[in-house]
């Protein structure tokens, strides 16, 4: 089973100061890194936090299907860009959505769990 989590899913675990169970099964994409690192009042301590943390996963790049899996998504609905491009990154790959955003849980668009269901 591969897992895919989202940007607050990843705040939810650093806020916790929680561990995963055999975290090579999950995944985070290239977005979910920028918008965690681009926050302009993070200190150097919670930049070097959130990369220790963020190194533990794969992550997932945007590649050219990812990109076309995003463009169809934005044209059919009115999710954000940032949530698009998770969204078309957990259908590619065949994952299961980690998130704790009732919004996205009920696009139905992937299959999705909350973070504390995978909790240690």
């Amino acid at each position: 089973m591969r897992y895919l989590l989202d940007t607050n899913s990843i705040i939810y675990i650093l806020n916790q100061n929680l561990i995963l169970k055999n975290s090579n099964e999950y995944h985070i994409s290239i977005i979910t890194e920028i918008e965690l690192l681009s926050y302009s009042k993070l200190t150097l301590l919670e930049i070097d936090e959130i990369k220790k943390v963020l190194s533990k996963f794969n992550r997932i790049e945007l590649t050219e299907t990812v990109k076309d899996k995003t463009i169809m998504i934005r044209r059919k609905s009115k999710i954000k860009l940032p949530d698009s491009i998770i969204i078309a990154s957990t259908l590619y790959y065949q994952a299961t959505l980690i998130t704790n955003d009732q919004q996205l849980i009920k696009t139905n668009l992937v299959t999705s769990q909350l973070i504390e269901t995978i909790l240690l």
